[in-house]
């Protein structure tokens, strides 16, 4: 039985978008990152979303991800209010 996920936290306001994605690129080279699901924004309120390698493969996995992202943002909103 594989074990449950672990958050593991990211940046956050600190770093900015550019260098996010870099040191998400360098793990990704790495081997330590083997899928992602994202969504970015976009100009004109436009967004994006997407999963590919294991996070495609995988959605019951993915959609556990993404909703602890969801927890992670609503307590951001929780605590600026």
């Amino acid at each position: 039985m594989k074990p449950p996920f672990t958050l593991i936290p990211g940046g956050g306001s600190e770093e900015t978008t550019v260098e996010c994605l870099r040191a998400l690129l360098r793990r990704a080279e790495s081997g330590e990152i083997l899928g992602l699901a994202y969504c970015a924004m976009l100009k004109r309120r436009n967004f994006t979303v997407n999963a590919i390698g294991e996070a495609y493969r995988s959605p019951t996995f993915t959609r556990g991800m993404v909703a602890a992202l969801d927890d992670y943002l609503a307590q951001m909103v929780r605590t600026s209010l």
